[in-house]
């Protein structure tokens, strides 16, 4: 009698399908992943490595490995555990999926965003190097630049973002680094990445983007000829505000050197929140699709409404990006910036606040990319401590609203948004 194994023939575990899924929805869901090869215990998800040191069989197996780290011969062996300072199974999957999700060769985790952004600059920047950097970037990346590099004798300047004219004359011949953020943060500013590129490489500068804001879902960076893309994994890619993490992603090359480093300064992601970025990146196409479609109509509404002064978002043609946003972005993000007109007898500071506190839905708490929608107003959460003359002098109004929009019901944030403006 034929039994039904005999029937079967067993499928080849072990090597490339040779399928490489095109959709980010899908490169979000399985990553990295060509083959059926399981993962140890046959777990449908990456198991958590919690170990601070790994073990060899005998000196033989570790010669093996020194040899394969040393010449690379044996990708494999080369990629098994010695010490936690120096990788991690669980973290090493997350990152092999978030440079599938780039379409890089490469990506490294950190434990933070911030540790992305000072470790890859700490690394790649020698004493009496040039930085430039755009004024609608990241506040602390900026004080990064202008206090602590300095005293390392790294130069930087600042341009205007979007003055392309005046990113090119600022480059000096110890120029070795662009920095900027697409979109950027408050005002959502998003750059011609191809022509920020070109400008970069002609004179033989490395460029840097901040795609927090944009996620691999709506803008690939690296695909427009940038060298090096971070974001801050807090945010969208984990999508829970629940963990703290970041990544960096670029060509190998880069990448390792940057590893390297990562050995000597320390800087790691634990285990269990690497897992629980890589079950965050799970949905992070459908999460990313849901924000960018309420945010479009959320950012639509609040630029006809009369009391509202002015709207901040690159899906709007009145954005001053517009017209860049619509050739290199698949969708426009979960943020929309906007400020309230003033009331005749209050301060501007008064009546925006006033409207913050009416909203329901939306928290009142700094960050964004979350399920939860959350609110700010960047004078009192990130400025608190400068004058109204101070923060409009680095572009910051006293009515600025910043909402970061989660995955609640679109109408339901339309609705409290109309009952909040009406009690201003």
């Amino acid at each position: 009698m034929t039994t039904v194994s005999e029937l079967i023939q067993p499928r080849e575990l072990i090597g490339d399908t040779g399928l490489r899924p095109h959709s980010p929805l899908t490169r979000a869901v399985h990553g990295h992943r060509q083959s059926r090869r399981p993962h140890p215990h046959h777990a449908l998800t990456t198991p958590i490595v919690q170990t601070a040191t790994y073990t060899f069989k005998n000196s033989a197996d570790l010669c093996a490995f020194m040899e394969a780290k040393m010449w690379g011969n044996d990708p494999e062996m080369a990629e098994r555990g010695e010490y936690g300072r120096y990788g991690n199974p669980t973290v090493r999957s997350v990152e092999k999926r978030l440079a599938t999700l780039e379409e890089g060769d490469d990506a490294l985790l950190f434990p933070t965003g911030m540790a992305a952004i000072t470790n890859v600059l700490l690394s790649i920047l020698p004493a009496g190097a040039h930085v430039i950097f755009t004024d609608d970037c990241y506040r602390k990346t900026r004080q990064f630049c202008n206090s602590f590099l300095r005293r390392f004798g790294i130069e930087t300047s600042q341009v205007p973002v979007g003055d392309y004219a005046a990113l090119e004359q600022a480059i000096q011949a110890n120029t070795r680094l662009i920095i900027s953020e697409s979109p950027t943060n408050p005002y959502l500013r998003v750059v011609d990445l191809e022509r920020l590129a070109d400008i970069a490489h002609r004179h033989r500068v490395k460029t840097l983007i901040d795609a927090t804001f944009a996620t691999p879902i709506n803008v690939r960076p690296l695909q427009f000829g940038i060298d090096l893309v971070i974001h801050s994994a807090t945010k969208y890619l984990s999508g829970h505000n629940d963990i703290m993490a970041g990544v960096a992603v670029g060509e190998a090359g880069l990448i390792h050197a940057l590893r390297q480093s990562q050995g000597m300064l320390g800087g790691v992601l634990d285990p269990h929140a690497a897992a629980l970025l890589e079950r965050g990146l799970k949905t992070l196409a459908l999460r990313v699709r849901q924000q960018n479609q309420t945010t479009q109509s959320i950012a639509s509404y609040l630029e006809t409404h009369p009391k509202i002064e002015q709207v901040w978002y690159p899906g709007l043609s009145s954005h001053p990006d517009y017209a860049i946003a619509q050739a290199q972005m698949s969708g426009f993000g979960g943020v929309v910036s906007f400020t309230i007109k003033p009331i005749a007898g209050e301060t501007p500071l008064a009546t925006t606040s006033r409207f913050i506190d009416a909203v329901t839905i939306p928290l009142i708490a700094p960050s964004l990319g979350g399920v939860e929608s959350l609110i700010e107003q960047p004078a009192l959460m990130s400025y608190y401590e400068l004058s109204t003359e101070e923060r409009l002098a680095i572009g910051v109004r006293d009515n600025l609203v910043r909402l970061a929009v989660g995955i609640e019901d679109e109408n339901d944030i339309l609705t409290d948004l109309e009952q909040a403006l009406a009690q201003i």
